[in-house]
């Protein structure tokens, strides 16, 4: 063996210990996940390790404390929202619909697993370093933003009032569904869907009155100025 062989292969083994934790952390992730939906989103480490069969020393080996595990839960919630809300707006063409469809999967995704939600949205205690919420609705606002700018530009208007839009929209649902879920569903979830989509088409519905103004979005600002 020559000098520089061992590098090589420490360099080899630090790549292997990485990806295998990375791998660890994401099985302990989906560990926590399935008993928050069990025990409901006060679950404790205990009763997560318990549910991982490992011991809790074994699960602070992988994260540091709670805020790193519901870090880690929050991200991979995001990511269930958008597997839950694109595959719904790409389903259909009209644009109200769209924005029914993209409302009504939220609202179905946050009933069917509401301690998942309770767990990443309603989490006092712990020590926020980084804000998973905000990182959700990143997440979320920035796949809607995609489909918005995609539906602006194919009508040939500026898209730059898509990434905007995004955050109003999830903010506002998000908002209203959280006030939903406090109060045991009072409405129906089609319902709620509907209200909350006659609101928003109001906006978007001015998308295609200003396809049809020449200078697009701001010349309709200027011509509805002065009506």
């Amino acid at each position: 063996m020559n000098a520089e062989e061992t590098p090589v292969n420490t360099d080899g083994r630090k790549g292997r210990w990485a990806g295998h934790r990375e791998q660890r952390r994401s099985e302990l992730t989906e560990a926590a996940i399935e008993a928050i939906r069990r025990h409901g989103p006060e679950v404790g480490m205990d009763a997560i390790a318990a549910h991982a069969g490992i011991s809790k020393p074994v699960l602070y080996r992988y994260f540091a404390d709670k805020s790193e595990l519901w870090l880690a839960v929050g991200q991979r919630a995001a990511g269930m929202v958008l597997d839950a809300i694109v595959p719904a707006v790409a389903a259909v063409r009209e644009e109200r619909a769209a924005v029914g469809a993209a409302i009504d999967a939220y609202l179905g995704h946050i009933a069917a697993d509401t301690n998942l939600y309770q767990f990443v949205v309603h989490q006092p205690e712990i020590a926020r370093g980084r804000d998973v919420v905000a990182d959700v609705v990143d997440t979320v606002a920035s796949g809607l933003a995609r489909i918005l700018g995609d539906r602006l530009r194919a009508r040939g208007l500026d898209s730059g009032a898509a990434l905007p839009w995004a955050y109003g929209v999830v903010g506002y649902v998000q908002s209203v569904g959280d006030w939903w879920l406090r109060q045991q569903q009072p409405i129906s979830r089609e319902a709620l869907g509907d209200y909350l989509t006659t609101f928003l088409w109001v906006g978007i519905a001015g998308l295609q009155q200003a396809a049809d103004v020449p200078g697009g979005l701001a010349a309709y600002r200027e011509e509805t100025s002065l009506d």
